[in-house]
């Protein structure tokens, strides 16, 4: 009687095995994993005369894998960057000759995924690595008043241009140092300043310090909900003079809760800015889906010929007009920086359950 059931079981169960084996071979949810990747990595400027490059420290890598729907990149153990048809550009900043690590994932759309580590010699000319500004904001509490200064004046009849909802304050409620970070702070409450009331609060910071010509690096987290507009960029120091387009705008980065995954840089002129509706103005967008959740390094490089935009030292964008004028290139005399977060615009609304969220920024460099 024991054997026979035994015999019975086995039966049962070869016979399950065997269905099931067969219902997930011939499934329709059976997807292969990547395979064969494959990386080349080409470096700018390299010739016989120059096997590691122009200086410029660039590079170009190209992945291609079987069965795969996106790459992500590792430069130096650094942070994750994706790439969705595999290529993607990355600016090593190490001074010299230095062999650097380039390690890449592939990934099936079921998830799963294989990798290549591989190593690269580059020739890095010039890091522009005088460091002529910074704030690492390691002191609690307010920001520090003689690197920076609160705007608070709205200069469109008690409002700001776009049509931004909020007032900015100089109180600590909005802007203020703590745990080795600089928290701006976007807040849903009603305010009153200047004679007209609005319902949100966030804080403006612009630098005391203006510069012409160098690199910008700020480290940053930014906020979420839908409304809230960060931005971290630069504008001429002559703009009470000349007005605004006219004194040239380098937007660094910004970034809309509403449209989350994406940021964006973006230059202002007189030949193309948000006033006249040019399609150029905005450039270099990336999609950074762990925006809140990570720093990221937004950065620019502006000299007499080219403003350039990186993302964690990948080349999003160039600015070099051929012919340059005072229409395009206005970028001739100093910037200052501004950080701020604002609350809503003229072309998107601010989620109604939204209360408040920060933007996070754990340093502020220029270099020249």
């Amino acid at each position: 009687m024991f054997i026979k059931k035994s015999i019975s079981c086995s039966f049962a169960i070869i016979v399950l095995l065997t269905f099931s084996f067969f219902a997930h071979s011939c499934g329709k949810d059976d997807v292969s994993g990547p395979s064969n990747l494959n990386l080349t990595i080409t470096i700018q400027g390299a010739d016989e005369n120059n096997p590691y490059g122009d200086g410029s420290g660039i590079i170009t890598c190209i992945a291609i894998a079987e069965n795969a729907v996106r790459y992500a990149y590792k430069f130096d153990g650094g942070d994750l960057q994706e790439s969705t048809n595999g290529t993607i550009d990355y600016t090593f900043f190490n001074e010299g000759t230095n062999t650097h690590s380039v390690l890449v994932f592939a990934y099936s759309s079921s998830g799963e995924s294989i990798s290549k580590t591989q190593s690269v010699r580059v020739y890095q000319s010039d890091t522009s690595d005088t460091l002529i500004f910074s704030d690492e904001f390691n002191t609690d509490g307010s920001v520090d008043s003689a690197k920076w200064l609160f705007e608070t004046n709205p200069p469109n009849n008690g409002s700001w241009w776009n049509g931004e909802k909020q007032h900015y304050t100089d109180r600590l409620d909005n802007a203020f140092v703590s745990n080795g970070t600089l928290k701006i702070v976007a807040k849903k409450e009603q305010y009153t300043f200047a004679g007209s009331t609005k319902n949100y609060t966030s804080a403006r910071l612009n630098s005391k310090f203006n510069f012409i010509y160098g690199r910008i690096d700020v480290r940053a987290k930014l906020p979420t909900g839908g409304g809230t507009w960060p931005a971290i960029w630069t504008l001429g120091s002559n703009i009470n003079t000349v007005g605004w387009p006219a004194c040239g705008e380098i937007d660094i980065m910004e970034h809309w809760g509403h449209d989350p995954t994406k940021v964006s840089s973006a230059i202002h002129t007189v030949a193309c800015s948000g006033v006249n509706n040019c399609p150029d103005v905005r450039v270099g967008e990336k999609i950074v889906s762990d925006y809140a959740m990570a720093f990221h390094i937004y950065s620019m490089e502006w000299s007499s010929q080219a403003i350039k935009f990186y993302l964690d030292n990948q080349l999003l964008y160039t600015y070099s007009p051929p012919t340059k004028t005072d229409d395009n290139w206005p970028f001739t005399k100093n910037q200052f920086i501004i950080l701020n977060v604002a609350m809503g615009g003229d072309w998107f609304n601010i989620d109604p359950n939204f209360d408040q969220s920060a933007m996070e920024i754990d340093y502020v460099r220029v270099y020249q």
